[in-house]
């Protein structure tokens, strides 16, 4: 069982939730929640049969939700933001069911993946359908910029899936390219879900990029916690399997400290294991063994700490406010799930 280096002490405070959030959009969350079932529908019965699996199998709702309170942050008292949410969740819920295919994940959130039950293909042309949902949702809002930002989110998100398809297995994966993985993967739908808070309001690009920068470092805070966590007893806490990463053959922060602090003979048990992808029992109880020897979870908290301070930063031109403090709190959030 992995053992992540206690931080209990450097907290003064009690532990951050969503909770504050939650209840900030709740009332926009639930229009955003029944435009997503009205969306789903479809005469063909299987695309909302495998959607609605999906999407039932629960999820913080994290970035439609950073919409919705973005949107709060720069006073927008409008209802663009409900579709622009909703589109938001779509575009990352179809990336969920073509990970799935592409890492032959057989759970999805402690339950069957989408492409367990029913296959790939139907897996993925679901996420096409999708996709092409968000994309119906944006045209209708009409906003050009709007457009741009969730298409071009949409393109990096792509790019990021192939950058980690050619990473996966290489234990010669340098920091950087792990990085720049994330950004493009995870990070990117953050920013874009949480700059068009600022242009539905139709705030200045100071605004818009001081929320981009947010939620792209937010983003890449909360990855590097959830690689963290594939290798920790708290996952197991969260209802989710430990070490499904290290069974993918994915090359994680926690992975690339940990091999290049190793020595020959730990370095050539990464090469079997994730590289070479020949495990056996005991092999997941001896990688969680070396991180914790070479302080390599530790240290992508650290890392994490890093870029949550900078995600802060982001919201530094904004007035101070109860809204202003949930986002500061999102970030506490995202970075103590390690705990």
């Amino acid at each position: 069982m992995a053992v992540v280096v206690s931080l209990e002490g450097e907290r003064a405070k009690p532990r951050a939730s969503l909770d504050a959030l939650t209840a900030l959009v709740a009332e926009d969350m639930q229009r955003v929640n029944a435009l997503i079932v009205q969306k789903m529908h479809s005469p063909v019965a299987l695309i909302p049969q495998l959607a609605g699996h999906i999407v039932a199998a629960g999820g913080k709702r994290l970035r439609p939700m950073l919409t919705l309170a973005a949107s709060k942050l720069c006073g927008y008292d409008g209802d663009r933001h409900v579709g622009l949410a909703a589109a938001v969740e779509f575009i990352h819920t179809a990336t969920l069911l073509h990970d799935d295919v592409v890492d032959e994940s057989a759970l999805r959130r402690g339950q069957s993946s989408a492409n367990a039950l029913w296959g790939n293909q139907a897996s993925v042309l679901v996420g096409d359908f999708l996709f092409s949902r968000a994309f119906e949702l944006m045209v209708a809002d009409g906003s050009l910029a709007v457009l741009g930002i969730l298409s071009h989110a949409s393109a990096v998100i792509a790019e990021g899936e192939v950058l980690q398809l050619v990473t996966t297995n290489d234990t010669t994966t340098s920091e950087t390219a792990y990085l720049d993985v994330i950004r493009s993967k995870t990070a990117q739908l953050f920013a874009a879900a949480a700059r068009i808070g600022a242009v539905v309001a139709g705030r200045d690009k100071v605004e818009e990029e001081a929320l981009e920068c947010y939620g792209l470092n937010l983003g890449i805070a909360f990855q590097l916690i959830d690689d963290v966590l594939d290798y920790s007893a708290r996952q197991a806490e969260l209802g989710k399997t430990i070490g499904d990463d290290f069974r993918e053959g994915k090359i994680t922060l926690p992975v690339i400290l940990a091999f290049r602090r190793g020595n020959d003979e730990e370095r050539q048990f990464w090469k079997r294991t994730v590289e070479q992808m020949e495990q056996r029992d005991g092999d997941l109880a001896r990688a969680i063994e070396l991180m914790a020897r070479h302080g390599s979870l530790r240290d992508t908290v650290e890392r994490a700490r890093h870029y949550g301070a900078i995600a802060r930063d982001g919201l530094g031109i904004f007035p101070d406010g109860p809204v202003k403090r949930i986002l500061l709190d999102v970030v506490d959030f995202c970075i103590e799930r390690a705990y």
